[in-house]
C-alpha cells in the first residue's frame, strides 16, 4: 500500500506544482492599435520575464495567489507598471497600450541601418551624388559612374549609352523626379551623342536597380535608373569649366521657403576628344542643354507646410554633329602579316537632334497616412540626319621585315558611297497618378493609373554601294514613309510588409495595354529580405518578377525601314538571391553585396550591334537567358574618401528560330543545313571589372586622387548580312583607366560669410584621361580585296588625353 502511495505521489506532484502557478497572456500595443514586437515583460522582485513576438504577443507563467507587479517596456515608449494577481492554475489575458515619451527616442523600430541602407531591396545601389563631380571621364558624364557598378557596361567612353546584365541601350529605364526620359531615336555613332539627360548639379538622390525592381516602375527588361533633383533651402550656385565644356548651375529659395528654384546649363564641345580619333578631318560637335525645376509650396497657410507641393520641370537639348573627314590610316592584322587601311573621303555628315521635354508634378498629402501624386509630361523630339559620304580606300600588305611603313603587297582597292536624308518628329504625352498609403506601422500600398499617347512621323531616305573587285554593288536601299500614333494604358498595385522589424515582404502587379498591336501584359512581382537575429550585419534577399518590355518606334523597324505592327512585348523571368554584409576594417564601415541571378526571356527580337546604333530584326523569333553573378565591396578603403570595386561574371546566349549554317561532311561536300542552336547575344560579356578609387594627402585632405577603372571581356561580332556567322568571332577586351589629381582652395573670409555672392571654394583638377593609352575597338568596317576576300577593319576609341577642370561654388 506504501508503495503505491508513493507512486501516486510523485504523479500527482507536478500538477501540485503547476497548481501553485498562473500564466498571464496577452498583446502590447500603440495607442493606434500597432503590435510593439521585442516589448519586455518583466515581475518586479524575480528573474521571470519574457518578450512580445511579432504580433505583439506574450506568454508568461507566474506564481499564483499573490499580488504581482508587472513592468512593461518599449524603447521610445513610457514605461508601464501593471498590478494583477492569478488564481491558482489559472490564465488571465491583458492589453496593454504603451504611450509614446517624448522624452526617448522618437521611435519604434529599430532597424540599425542607415539612411541609405539598400538590404531591404535587391539590386539596389545608392550613390552620392557628390562622386559623380569628380569622376575623371571623357566629358564629366553621369552615366560613366554607372559602369563602375557590378553588371553594368560600356564599351565606348563617348556615349552614356550603358548595357545590364545582358541586356541593350534600349531596355534601361530612367525617371527624374518621377518622369521617364527618352533619348534621340536616330544617333548611330558615340561621337554624334550630346550629354545625358541627367545633370549631376542639379541631383539630390541617386538609386539605380540591375534587375528583379518593384512594381512601382514601369516595363523594361534591364534597369532602373532613378533620379531626384534637389529642393533648395538657400542660395548656391557653381561654374564648372574645362577643355572639353563647361556648365553652371544656380539654386534659391524664398524667405519662407515655399518657393525654390534649379537652373542648370551645359556646353559640351568633343572636338578636342574626337581629334585622336583614327579619321582625320574637321570636326564640329556641339552639344547644350538648360535645365530648370521650380518647387511650390501651395499649402495654406494654417496648415503644415509640405502639404500640397507643385514641381515643374522643363529642359531643352540641343545635338549638333558636323563632321567633314579627310582621311584615314589604320593598322591591322599581325605581326606576322600587318596590313593597313589607307582612306580618303569626300563629303561631310551633318546631324542635327533637338529634344523639348517638360514635366508638371502635383502632389498631395490628404491625410498623414495617405498621399497621392498626379504626373503630366512631354516630350518632342527633333531629329535630321544629312549624309552625302564618298570614301575610297586601299588595302596594303605592309613589310614586316622591319620597315613597317612601306606597302610591300596592294591587296585591294575600291570605295564606298553613302546617302541619307532623314527626319524624324516624335511626340510623347503621358499623365499619371501615383498614390502612397500608409496602412499602419507595417503595411504599405502604392498604387497608380497611368496612360501615354504616342505620335512618330519618321521619313526614311539612305542608300550605299560600294565599288569593289570590279564590280558594284548596292548594299542598302531605304525609301519609306511611317507614321505611329497609339496609346499605351498601365497600372500598377504594390504592397509592402513588414513582418518585424528584420523582415519585409514586398509583392505586387503591374498591367499594361497597347492599342497598336492590341497585347494585354500581366506582371507578377514579389522581393522578400530579411536580417538574421544572430548578426545584424548579415542579410538575405530574393526577387522573383515577370518583366516586360512592350515594343517602341526601335523594335518595330526591321531593316528594310519596314513596320511590324503585330511586334508582341519581349518577355524575361527574373531570378535573383543575393546577400548583404557589414563590416568593419581599420576601424571604418565596410560592406560587401554578392548577387547571383537568372534571367529567362521569351519572344526576343533579334538585333545587331553598330557602334551605338541597334539595328533590330522586327520579329520574336527567338528565345535567350542570361546568367550571372555580381559582387561589389566599398566603403573608405581611405579614411573620408569612399571607393569601391566591382566584379561581374555573366553569359548571355540566344536561340533563334529558323537560323542554320551549312553542313559538310569530312570530304569537304555539303550534305545539309541545320539549326544554329543558343549562340552569343551581341551583349555577352563574361567579364566586367569597376573600380572607383580615392585617396588624399594624409595631412592635407584638400589634394586628392581619383582613378576610375573598368575593364571588359571581348563582346562578340560578325559580317552584316550573313547570320551564318553571326556573332561568331570575339572582339577584344576594352580596358580603360582614367586617373585625375585635384586641389580645393578654400576661401574663408569677412567677405564670403556677409555676402551669399562670393566665391567661397574653387577646386581645379588635371585628369589623364586612358592613360594607358589602349586601343579600344568601338566596332568593324568591312572591306574586300582583290580576291573577294572580306576583311573585318576595326574602328579604335580615343587615345591618351590631358584635360583640365575647374569648379568654382558660391
Amino acid at each position: 500500500m506504501l508503495k503505491y502511495l508513493t507512486v501516486w505521489c510523485m504523479l500527482l506532484l507536478p500538477l501540485c506544482v503547476l497548481a501553485q502557478e498562473g500564466t498571464i497572456k496577452g498583446t502590447v500595443s500603440t495607442p493606434d492599435k500597432l503590435p510593439l514586437e521585442l516589448a519586455t515583460i518583466g515581475v518586479k522582485g524575480t528573474t521571470l520575464g519574457t518578450k512580445t513576438n511579432a504580433n505583439g504577443e506574450f506568454s508568461l507563467r507566474v506564481p499564483a495567489g499573490k499580488p504581482l507587479e508587472l513592468h512593461i517596456r518599449y524603447l521610445g515608449y513610457k514605461e508601464l507598471i501593471q498590478k494583477v494577481q492569478v488564481p491558482y492554475g489559472q490564465t488571465i489575458a491583458l492589453s496593454i497600450v504603451l504611450e509614446p515619451d517624448p522624452k526617448q527616442l522618437n521611435t519604434v523600430q529599430v532597424h540599425g541601418k542607415r539612411d541609405d541602407d539598400t538590404r531591404e531591396q535587391v539590386s539596389t545601389t545608392k550613390l552620392d551624388p557628390r562622386e559623380i563631380r569628380n569622376l575623371p571621364s571623357a566629358y564629366g558624364d553621369f552615366n560613366k559612374i554607372l559602369v563602375t557598378l557590378p553588371g553594368v557596361s560600356s564599351n565606348n567612353e563617348l556615349s552614356s549609352t550603358y548595357s545590364v546584365r545582358g541586356g541593350n541601350f534600349d531596355e534601361n529605364l530612367v525617371y527624374v523626379n518621377g518622369i521617364e526620359i527618352y533619348r534621340p531615336f536616330l544617333i548611330s555613332n558615340a561621337q554624334q551623342e550630346g550629354l545625358s539627360f541627367v545633370n549631376p548639379d542639379l541631383v539630390e538622390n541617386i538609386e539605380f536597380s540591375s534587375g528583379g525592381w518593384q512594381p512601382k516602375y514601369g516595363d523594361k527588361l534591364s534597369s532602373v535608373l532613378s533620379i531626384a533633383y534637389k529642393r533648395p533651402t538657400e542660395f548656391a550656385a557653381s561654374v564648372t569649366g574645362g577643355l572639353t565644356g563647361g556648365s553652371i548651375h544656380l539654386e534659391n529659395a524664398s524667405r519662407n521657403k515655399r518657393i525654390s528654384y534649379l537652373f542648370g546649363v551645359r556646353h559640351k564641345n568633343g572636338q578636342y576628344m574626337l581629334q585622336s580619333l583614327q579619321t582625320d578631318g574637321e570636326y564640329r560637335p556641339r552639344f547644350s542643354d538648360a535645365q530648370a525645376l521650380v518647387n511650390l509650396d501651395l499649402t495654406k497657410g494654417a496648415e503644415p507646410t509640405g502639404k500640397t507641393m507643385l514641381s515643374i520641370l522643363t529642359s531643352y537639348a540641343n545635338n549638333d554633329y558636323l563632321v567633314i573627314p579627310e582621311s584615314r590610316v589604320t593598322t591591322f592584322g599581325t605581326r606576322q602579316v600587318p596590313l593597313r587601311l589607307y582612306v580618303g573621303f569626300d563629303g561631310r555628315e551633318k546631324m542635327t537632334y533637338n529634344t523639348y521635354q517638360a514635366g508638371i508634378n502635383l502632389s498631395h498629402q490628404f491625410t498623414t497616412n495617405y498621399t497621392s501624386e498626379l504626373i503630366v509630361s512631354g516630350v518632342e523630339s527633333r531629329e535630321r540626319e544629312f549624309r552625302d559620304l564618298e570614301a575610297g580606300y586601299r588595302i596594303c600588305e605592309m613589310d614586316n621585315t622591319g620597315n613597317f611603313e612601306e606597302c610591300q603587297m596592294v591587296l585591294g582597292v575600291g570605295s564606298e558611297f553613302n546617302h541619307a536624308r532623314n527626319a524624324l518628329l516624335a511626340r510623347i504625352f503621358t499623365a499619371e497618378t501615383r498614390n502612397t498609403w500608409q496602412l499602419n506601422q507595417h503595411n504599405q500600398l502604392l498604387f497608380g493609373l497611368k496612360v501615354g499617347l504616342e505620335k512618330i512621323q519618321d521619313k526614311l531616305e539612305e542608300y550605299g554601294f560600294t565599288d569593289s573587285a570590279d564590280y558594284v554593288s548596292q548594299t542598302y536601299f531605304l525609301d519609306a514613309g511611317l507614321n505611329l500614333n497609339t496609346i499605351r494604358y498601365n497600372a500598377y498595385l504594390q504592397h509592402t510588409i513588414n513582418l518585424d522589424t528584420l523582415k519585409t515582404l514586398t509583392y505586387g502587379i503591374r498591367a499594361s495595354y497597347w492599342d497598336l498591336n492590341r497585347e494585354w501584359l500581366i506582371s507578377p512581382r514579389i522581393q522578400y529580405s530579411f536580417i538574421t537575429r544572430h548578426n545584424p550585419d548579415l542579410s538575405f534577399k530574393a526577387a522573383l518578377g515577370v518583366y516586360y518590355q512592350p515594343p517602341f518606334y526601335r523594335e518595330l523597324r526591321d531593316f528594310d525601314g519596314n513596320l511590324n505592327p503585330d511586334l508582341k512585348a519581349q518577355r524575361s523571368v527574373h531570378a535573383i538571391v543575393g546577400s548583404d554584409y557589414l563590416f568593419k576594417a581599420w576601424e571604418r564601415d565596410f560592406k560587401l553585396t554578392t548577387e547571383l541571378y537568372y534571367k529567362h526571356l521569351t519572344n526576343v527580337v533579334p538585333y545587331d550591334i553598330d557602334n551605338v546604333r541597334l539595328r533590330y530584326y522586327a520579329h520574336n523569333n527567338a528565345k535567350a537567358y542570361a546568367a550571372g553573378f555580381d559582387v561589389r565591396v566599398n566603403g573608405e578603403f581611405i579614411k573620408g574618401a569612399e571607393s569601391w570595386l566591382s566584379l561581374g561574371l555573366m553569359t548571355t546566349r540566344e536561340d533563334v528560330a529558323g537560323d542554320s549554317v551549312t553542313v559538310f561532311n569530312p570530304a569537304g561536300q555539303e550534305t545539309g543545313r541545320e539549326a544554329q542552336g543558343y549562340i552569343r547575344r551581341p551583349s555577352d560579356q563574361i567579364v566586367n571589372v569597376g573600380i572607383f578609387f580615392q585617396d588624399h594627402l594624409p595631412d592635407n585632405p584638400t589634394i586628392r586622387m581619383y582613378l576610375n577603372l573598368v575593364y571588359g571581356s571581348g563582346l562578340p561580332f560578325g559580317p552584316p548580312r550573313q547570320p551564318e556567322f553571326r556573332n561568331s568571332f570575339s572582339g577584344k577586351s576594352y580596358k580603360r583607366i582614367d586617373i585625375g589629381f585635384s586641389k580645393v582652395l578654400i576661401l574663408e573670409n569677412e567677405l564670403v560669410q556677409r555676402n551669399k555672392f562670393a566665391l567661397e571654394s574653387l577646386w581645379i583638377g588635371l585628369e589623364v584621361l586612358n592613360i594607358i593609352d589602349a586601343n579600344n575597338r568601338v566596332s568593324y568596317t568591312y572591306v574586300k580585296d582583290l580576291n573577294n576576300i572580306t576583311y573585318a577593319v576595326p574602328n579604335y576609341l580615343t587615345g591618351r588625353r590631358l584635360n583640365l577642370r575647374f569648379v568654382a561654388k558660391f
